[in-house]
């Protein structure tokens, strides 16, 4: 059973990857429900690494792009390309026709190279030409963005944000991980390469087991509750939080939260959703929906601290 080599996939990916564990549990979450995953960190936290070895671990094609302001729609999708000697175009596809994406730091090009990597993520298919092309299923894209430089690029615009399952921060690692980062990365002859674990197949029955689990009424409520909080906070009691909110989650993020409250159940082996699974997946489905204001913004006021207030304070059952 492919639920059985979850674990198998964590303990593969810890031969190469220190820590990070969240990470790589988000990753699995978005690439099982085939939703996307938005990453916000500073360089040098293995957020490439992560994402290369898992390809690996999932036997899956692997492509990273490095967006740069210069870098053009054609060098994500492809482009036609003239063979004098047919006298015709040929299509050339381009590093999009994968089952991972790594867009790396997304927000340095401009927004008709994003539009192109958001309209494939959305409709699962590239037009080149006249042509229309299918993506390979499984399709995940991993988009990085680093919250340190912030001149000379183009920040995503909110409903762009929208097409991302989940916006995870990565963080710095311990002292004990970091101190195992040094002694394994210091050894020059460290060149551990990870086995497969999972094939094409099995993602698409994890897709499927995930499907049957069991979500009670009262937790849908609950999740909807969630939002709508979020919407009209007032309603909810949540005064002081209602002067920093500017927009709330979109019913994009209602189906996902649904969705990465199953698989976090299904992770767990279970086939029923409990409301810590919800509760657990609510802050990175919901962070990069909730829209503050300049008073938010001036008073130190995070999208987390309104998203753990709304979870205090939103009863179930309610």
């Amino acid at each position: 059973m492919p639920q059985n080599k979850i674990q198998e996939i964590f303990e593969e990916m810890g031969k190469v990857v220190v820590g990070q564990e969240n990470l790589i549990n988000r990753l699995l979450i978005g690439l099982c429900t085939g939703g996307h995953i938005l990453l916000e960190g500073v360089p040098g936290l293995a957020k490439t690494l992560t994402v290369n070895t898992l390809a690996k671990v999932l036997h899956l094609d692997f492509q990273r792009i490095q967006f740069t302001p210069d870098l053009l729609p054609a060098d994500i999708i492809g482009t036609m390309i003239y063979k004098p000697k047919l006298g015709d175009y040929e299509v050339k596809k381009g590093p999009i026709f994968a089952n991972m994406i790594l867009a790396d730091e997304v927000n340095r090009s401009p927004a008709k190279v994003q539009s192109a990597l958001l309209e494939a993520m959305q409709e699962k298919q590239v037009t080149i030409g006249e042509e229309t092309f299918r993506l390979d299923r499984p399709f995940f894209v991993l988009a990085t963005q680093n919250p340190v430089e912030q001149e000379g690029t183009y920040p995503l615009p909110e409903a762009q944000l929208d097409r991302f399952m989940m916006k995870v921060f990565v963080d710095y690692p311990s002292k004990t991980e970091e101190m195992e980062v040094m002694r394994r990365m210091s050894n020059l002859d460290y060149n551990y390469e990870p086995k497969a674990i999972l094939t094409k197949e099995d993602i698409a029955q994890i897709r499927h087991g995930i499907n049957q689990i069991t979500l009670s009424e009262t937790l849908e409520n609950y999740i909807v509750e969630l939002v709508f909080a979020t919407r009209r906070p007032l309603d909810y009691g949540l005064r002081d939080e209602a002067r920093y909110m500017q927009f709330g989650v979109s019913p994009r993020g209602t189906i996902k939260l649904n969705l990465a409250a199953k698989a976090l159940a299904y992770f767990a082996g279970r086939d029923y959703v409990l409301p810590e699974d919800i509760k657990e997946a609510a802050p990175d489905v919901f962070n990069h929906r909730i829209m503050l204001n300049y008073e938010a913004e001036a008073d130190g006021i995070t999208t987390r601290y309104v998203i753990d207030s709304i979870l205090r304070k939103v009863a179930i059952g309610r």
